[in-house]
């Protein structure tokens, strides 16, 4: 990346970490043969290919037979929501990828608080007789609200034994769209207390279009690709073998380091959040101020149109959102603003900045002044 651009959407991509690539470099090139094939090279990279699915797997506290490799969380949501159907519960602060799933059956929208925050409580309340699947995300693409799966993983727990008590077998599953938090939040399926999750690495630092879905050993999956029989017979083609190399290894260093890297992202991100702050003592921080993702700063600047800072800012250098990455391609107001009870007025003048591996001592006090001056300049504007 070019040394004078400040990158602030770590939320939207991440860049792949160096050894992510070296790691997949093997694969791409004189490893280049089919896992399924019979011959001893074939048969070596197949090898290879299952011990990247175990080390995934490890990183989650499951087995390798336990996860199903896809093309990132969007395909790995929608297999989960097929599989198991029936009345769905999820949150009107989720990814588009969760809503969109939920419309294809019968579902239950709980909202979030002024902070995002999806409260165990209502989740219960929404519980139906026929319920079958909760889906809340770990945390909040947009605001970085850390939600509270394990409260809301006893709700179901109880209502799965409630349900067996009375002679009621009807399931009941906890899904997660883990993909913002891996890196900065332990994510161990175990201590989460879920019965699915989705992961995205191209939010970890490894490749595009490449994820997972962890299901528990008790929960069925139905086939949504139909083919050789590849993924146990989930999801046929032939394997992404450099893919998910690279996911191993970026999720094995996420997960080495994700303390250093959650702490130094606090530390930056509360730096830039004083500095605006400071500057503008009318700008509204959103999101859930304790249980935050370390690296997320979501700021709104009344009665200003971020759209016009936002291409102000490109023009120096800083690239930041305005929302996440697919309500910005819309040309929409966020959702989950909305949700939130975002007036109008400050929604429209909001920024995503979230920090990651490219955020520095350096560049963040550099950033900082970019955007104060921009802001600045965009009230002089409006006042004209």
């Amino acid at each position: 990346m070019n040394k004078e651009v400040i990158y602030l959407d770590h939320a939207a991509a991440t860049p792949m970490a160096p050894k992510v690539i070296a790691a997949m470099q093997p694969y791409l090139s004189e490893l280049f043969y089919n896992p399924s094939a019979p011959y001893s090279p074939a048969v070596e990279v197949r090898r290879e290919y299952e011990k990247a699915k175990q080390a995934i797997a490890q990183t989650i506290g499951s087995r390798g037979d336990e996860i199903v490799i896809t093309a990132g969380a969007t395909e790995s949501i929608n297999l989960a929501f097929n599989s198991i159907g029936g009345h769905i519960i999820t949150a009107n602060i989720e990814h588009h990828a969760v809503l969109e799933a939920a419309k294809r059956f019968d579902h239950t929208i709980v909202a979030a608080d002024e902070r995002g925050f999806v409260t165990a409580e209502s989740v219960r309340v929404a519980v139906r007789p026929d319920t079958r699947l909760v889906s809340i995300a770990l945390a909040n693409n947009e605001l970085g609200t850390i939600q509270p799966l394990r409260d809301i993983a006893t709700v179901v727990k109880n209502e799965r034994d409630a349900r067996l008590a009375r002679g009621d077998h009807t399931p009941i599953y906890l899904h997660s769209d883990a993909s913002q938090g891996v890196g900065q939040l332990d994510v161990n399926v175990a201590r989460l207390g879920v019965d699915l999750l989705s992961v995205n690495a191209a939010k970890v630092y490894g490749p595009k279009q490449v994820g997972l879905l962890w299901a528990a050993s008790y929960v069925t999956l139905a086939a949504q690709i139909l083919g050789g029989g590849q993924e146990r017979g989930i999801r046929s083609g032939t394997e992404n073998v450099a893919g998910t190399i690279g996911f191993a290894k970026a999720m094995e260093l996420a997960t080495e380091h994700r303390k250093f890297e959650a702490d130094r992202l606090m530390t930056l991100r509360n730096q830039l959040q004083a500095q605006l702050t400071t500057a503008f003592p009318d700008a509204v921080i959103s999101g859930h101020q304790k249980h935050r993702l370390a690296g997320h700063l979501h700021i709104s600047f009344p009665n200003l149109d971020a759209e016009r800072v936002l291409f102000a800012l490109e023009s120096r250098g800083v690239l930041v959102a305005t929302g996440s990455a697919c309500a910005a391609n819309k040309g929409t107001r966020s959702h989950v603003l909305t949700a939130i009870g975002l007036a109008p007025e400050v929604a429209d003048g909001s920024l995503r900045l979230t920090l990651g591996h490219l955020s520095n001592d350096d560049n963040m006090p550099q950033a900082a002044e970019i955007i104060i001056e921009e802001i600045r300049r965009e009230y002089d504007r409006v006042a004209r």
